[in-house]
């Protein structure tokens, strides 16, 4: 088939759909399919088309479904498709859905999101994450690492302000990595560490640095306030590196309700907490790490590739 695959972000950029976008279309290039990926819909012929995000891409949807009311059409939910825009723009995202033959999430809570009538259409897709090399833990340092973009959603500073004012003993460190969205974001990073010595920010790196990173690195944070599946998370699961989240739906979808690692959305007490635990406490780490293998079959990427060849199927 041809395929064409529709994200809002564009060539060259590190945001998670556009990351999203191209693993699927090495994926679907593998089950022998042409697939293009672009950033909306010119009218180009294509016999199915998977657009990443139901209110970004409501255009190339609305027009696909136009020009080929016939052929399949695949809407993936992002994370402020479920958490924000169903109810700041329900409208607009509901129609994109509505128009979908299948809806693709990215974690099991997310189906309670969708509305009630049209979770007939909603298929879970987990992002995958390959092998990693061994880990290479710094023996000098508690690196604990923030992988993600600096904006609003993802409450990026958190876990800075969790390390600020620790005990002289403890060893904890914080690398993020990440582009700032606004100026203002990156001025805030750049204040916290003239203030904070334990927290880095070293702005958006390539791909083999941040797993490089995690290799290095004893603990991940996620602290984001919505999320519709954190590709982070599988990367740090399948590394061997044990998370500590945010409670919110789309991190519970992928580390499983009873998860040990969590901490409520902003609350920086609990998070430093949890931080010095981890350090302090051998037991309360390998309960991290458990859990998290247990969780890492789920994120191989043959566990994908099934699950689109299940969705292409069923079409």
């Amino acid at each position: 088939m041809r395929i064409l695959i529709v994200t809002p972000a564009p060539r060259g950029s590190r945001a998670g759909n556009r990351t999203t976008a191209c693993r699927w279309a090495r994926i679907l290039r593998a089950e022998g399919h042409r697939v293009s990926v672009t950033v909306g819909y010119d009218g180009a012929p294509a016999d199915l088309m998977v657009a990443l995000h139901a209110w970004r891409s409501a255009d190339a949807v609305q027009r696909f479904r136009e020009r080929y009311p016939q052929r399949p059409l695949i809407v993936a939910l992002t994370g402020t498709d479920l958490y924000h825009f169903l109810r700041a723009d329900c409208e607009v995202t509901t129609r994109s859905m509505e128009l979908a033959d299948r809806l693709v999430v990215l974690h099991e809570a997310a189906i309670d999101t969708v509305p009630q009538p049209l979770r007939g259409k909603v298929r879970v897709i987990l992002q995958s994450a390959g092998a990693f090399p061994a880990r290479k833990p710094s023996p000098r340092r508690f690196l604990i690492c923030v992988i993600g973009h600096l904006r609003d959603e993802k409450d990026p500073l958190r876990t800075a302000y969790a390390v600020r004012d620790l005990p002289s003993q403890s060893q904890l460190q914080v690398l993020q990595l990440g582009k700032a969205h606004t100026d203002a974001w990156a001025q805030a990073a750049r204040a916290e560490m003239a203030r904070n010595p334990r927290y880095r920010w070293r702005g958006e790196v390539p791909y083999r640095e941040v797993r490089r990173v995690l290799a290095r690195s004893r603990l991940m944070v996620l602290s984001s306030r919505m999320e519709g599946g954190a590709n982070v998370i599988s990367e740090a699961v399948v590394a061997g590196v044990p998370v500590i989240a945010s409670r919110i739906d789309g991190s519970v979808g992928l580390l499983g309700p009873g998860y040990p690692g969590y901490y409520p959305v902003e609350d920086t007490a609990t998070l430093t907490g949890m931080l010095l635990r981890a350090e302090s406490d051998p037991v309360f780490y390998a309960r991290l790490q458990d859990a998290c293998a247990l969780r890492a079959p789920l994120f191989d990427p043959q566990h994908e590739r099934q699950a689109w060849r299940a969705v292409l199927a069923g079409l």
